[in-house]
């Protein structure tokens, strides 16, 4: 479904430039819920840019369903940080879901049904006549994820969607995430700072390595598919995963991520012996 080969990404300013994106590679199959995971500062907004054809790269190309993108995509919806900029605060909440199906041209009853499909399954039914400012950070940001759900994606983008949200607003909309992905099969790529939401939420997690970024490691996240806040975060597999991640990262941050990868494969495998 993506295929991101040999990204690089140049930023120039005056005779000054700095490279944000090194080399960077790595596949997403149909139907996957991916995390990306990085340092602060590594380059995870600008990735997500060029992927979905928001930025051009400087080398390397992206790939969705085999054809290079050189524009934002026809099957790709994106769900950002910054909800309050995001949602058009004039409009209601209907409005702002429906507006990309009246741009791609579906007709009037199908956006109907497909908009009071997505609000229902975000949970906001009985907000449609409302406006984003009437609303919460945590039910603004459902909105979005209204929004992009009712586009019918096959790749949806989520840059850092929780991270202005409170803790308890930040799990449900976890499991939100979740539960639309489990029912609509979409592919999905989450970009997160958040170690403990990229193994929670993800089949794969993909670390990224400190700027100029590259793919350090990934992780398959061998978790239960049911997973709760509760239990799945107290299972002892769940620890030692994010201990995984959390190491990868802190190498990151130092620049040291040769061998390490072995040295934690060869303490998780004595664990589970």
């Amino acid at each position: 479904m993506l295929d991101v080969r040999g990204l690089r990404k140049v930023y120039s300013a005056g005779n000054r430039e700095v490279e944000a994106i090194k080399d960077l590679t790595f596949t997403v199959d149909a139907g996957q819920l991916v995390c990306l995971v990085g340092p602060s500062g590594c380059g995870k907004t600008t990735l997500l840019r060029c992927i979905a054809g928001l930025l051009a790269p400087t080398g390397g190309q992206v790939l969705v369903e085999g054809r290079p993108v050189a524009g934002p995509p026809p099957g790709m919806a994106v769900v950002f940080q910054e909800y309050g900029r995001s949602l058009f605060p004039w409009m209601s909440v209907r409005d702002n879901v429906e507006l990309p199906l009246k741009q791609k041209k579906v007709p009037r009853d199908r956006r109907r049904q497909l908009v009071a499909d997505a609000i229902g399954a975000v949970g906001l039914a009985g907000t449609e006549g409302a406006y984003p400012w009437q609303l919460s950070g945590g039910m603004q940001q459902r909105v979005a994820i209204a929004r992009a759900v009712a586009y019918e994606p096959s790749i949806l983008l989520m840059d850092e969607p929780f991270a202005a949200v409170d803790a308890q607003t930040r799990a449900d909309l976890e499991d939100l995430v979740r539960a639309l992905w489990q029912r609509l099969r979409m592919t999905i790529l989450f970009v997160t700072h958040d170690i403990d939401e990229a193994v929670y939420l993800g089949q794969r997690v993909i670390m990224l390595s400190s700027s100029p970024t590259v793919v350090q490691a990934e992780l398959s996240v061998d978790l239960p598919a049911v997973r709760d806040q509760l239990h799945t975060r107290a299972d002892p597999r769940f620890t030692a995963l994010r201990t995984r991640v959390y190491e990868q990262i802190q190498a990151a941050r130092r620049g040291t991520a040769a061998g390490l990868s072995d040295r934690i494969d060869e303490r998780l495998g004595a664990d589970s012996e």
